[in-house]
């Protein structure tokens, strides 16, 4: 029996591992045993601890999973199929990923009886997409190209948008993709059902070779918080970094709390959440153009080792 294989595409920061955890929630509610395949551009996980540690989770670090690393993609579904139980597997791609390189791995010969390819979920952030002037044109044409070969699109974070922003945004999306499903939401909740129902052709010829990870300059910056962090000074460094970046997430840990805080920064909106535990105090930068030693040195200044 075919394993179920959805893509869980979109630009750094709009949603995607909301997403992921509700609908691994919904699966498991179904008594289905899902299976997570995670890629970060970094080589630190930091979304893998978001998946509950009875799901099979395989992580593609250090580069992107359309390009630098895509031979490491095979032999990773080949490990998976061979030493996990699992029905369903979902892969979510690093924001910088061409989706259509990935389907292109998942119709490998290799895995034509295993697997059944369900279709590219895309996550959009509204707001990112109302602004996307300031983006490159590299970053530009990529989001484009995620929403156009996508078969249902999640148009997230609608409570940044106006009403007449949300249609415009809403017509947007079907003028690049006539054919997907447009679903307008906030904190990626969709109806979980259309996911279980989503089904494409199985011929993929009609899909295009893209290399487009090679033609973004996004980098990652890992860095690991040795002591602690004052809260106020690591706002201000918040505040004097470039405009280039459009990620960050990792475990910070803030002077005054018992545990790493949980930060998450997309497009110029910080969001702290309160640790539970002592997770790794990893902390990765995602953007275009960086400068790596400068971002290091910056961030070894307010790294307080007592």
């Amino acid at each position: 029996m075919k394993k179920d294989v959805y893509i869980l595409s979109g630009f750094l920061g709009s949603g995607k591992t909301t997403l992921l955890k509700s609908f691994l929630r919904a699966l498991k509610e179904q008594d289905r045993k899902p299976a997570v395949l995670m890629n970060e551009l970094g080589n630190v996980s930091i979304d893998s601890d978001e998946v509950e540690e009875d799901t099979a989770l395989r992580e593609l670090l250090d580069g992107c999973i359309c390009c630098t690393i895509s031979e490491k993609l095979e032999s990773q579904l080949q490990e998976l199929l061979m030493n996990e139980d699992f029905d369903v597997l979902v892969i979510e791609t690093t924001g910088a990923a061409h989706p259509v390189e990935v389907v292109d791995s998942i119709l490998s010969p290799l895995f034509a009886n295993q697997f059944e390819f369900k279709g590219i979920v895309t996550v959009v952030d509204g707001l990112q997409w109302k602004n996307r002037d300031q983006f490159s044109p590299a970053v530009l044409h990529l989001m484009r190209e995620q929403i156009r070969h996508a078969q249902y699109i999640v148009a997230n974070k609608m409570d940044l948008l106006t009403e007449m922003e949300q249609g415009r945004f809403s017509y947007e999306l079907q003028q690049i993709n006539q054919h997907a499903k447009v679903y307008l939401t906030n904190y990626s909740k969709v109806a979980l059902k259309d996911l279980f129902a989503l089904s494409v052709e199985s011929s993929f010829d009609s899909y295009e070779k893209a290399s487009i990870g090679e033609q973004l300059s996004l980098q990652a910056v890992i860095y690991t918080f040795r002591g602690t962090v004052n809260g106020e000074v690591f706002e201000e460094w918040l505040q004097n970094q470039p405009d280039g970046i459009y990620r960050m997430k990792g475990y910070v840990p803030l002077q005054g709390r018992k545990y790493p805080t949980l930060f998450q920064y997309s497009y110029g909106m910080p969001l702290f959440m309160p640790g539970d535990m002592n997770y790794p105090t990893n902390f990765v930068i995602i953007g275009e153009n960086l400068h790596k030693s400068e971002l290091i040195r910056s961030l070894e200044e307010i790294d307080i080792i007592e």
